[in-house]
């Protein structure tokens, strides 16, 4: 296998996957092409090596700039932007868990907290029911939010590079 196929076949991996953690496949084929690019690319690169219009070019990559993934990078005399994907991955395992969080589970507690507040008779065994599965549920959420927001804060260090690889 090329070093070229070795890289086509990251990018429609990583294009693949990408679902999995909250993207579209063109904007996780984008950050996947950035990722293994030497130096940085411009909307016209991406457009080139992805076949992709310059609408979904630019459409996804202002997406992944504001998850933080990718950053602009600029060149003096230079009319066209320039991108560049954060390379540090417990970086981007922290950007996308804040964005997952921030999409996911925030919205979620929103709602239970929401839900919780539906008045009810104590006595009756449906709303005991209700009540306490949605009971577990916050617990589950607050726990999930706890762990979560410590990882977006850790530092890199032996532990969390080993804790992150079980993971990644």
């Amino acid at each position: 296998m090329t070093l070229d196929e070795a890289k086509a076949q990251f990018i429609h991996t990583w294009g693949t996957s990408g679902a999995g953690w909250g993207i579209n496949r063109t904007m996780a084929q984008i950050h996947a092409l950035l990722l293994v690019s030497a130096e940085a690319l411009s909307t016209e690169d991406l457009m080139a090596q992805l076949q992709i219009s310059r609408g979904n070019a630019s459409m996804n990559v202002r997406e992944l700039l504001d998850w933080g993934l990718v950053y602009k990078e600029l060149r003096p005399g230079e009319r066209r932007e320039f991108f560049v994907a954060e390379k540090d991955m417990l970086q981007v395992t922290r950007c996308v868990i804040r964005e997952r969080k921030r999409r996911e589970l925030d919205a979620m507690k929103r709602s239970l907290d929401q839900l919780a507040t539906l008045p009810g008779d104590p006595n009756d065994p449906a709303f005991q029911a209700y009540h306490r599965t949605l009971t577990d549920i916050q617990q589950l959420a607050d726990n999930a939010d706890r762990v979560l927001t410590r990882l977006m804060q850790a530092e890199r260090s032996w532990f969390w590079d080993k804790f992150l690889k079980l993971f990644m």
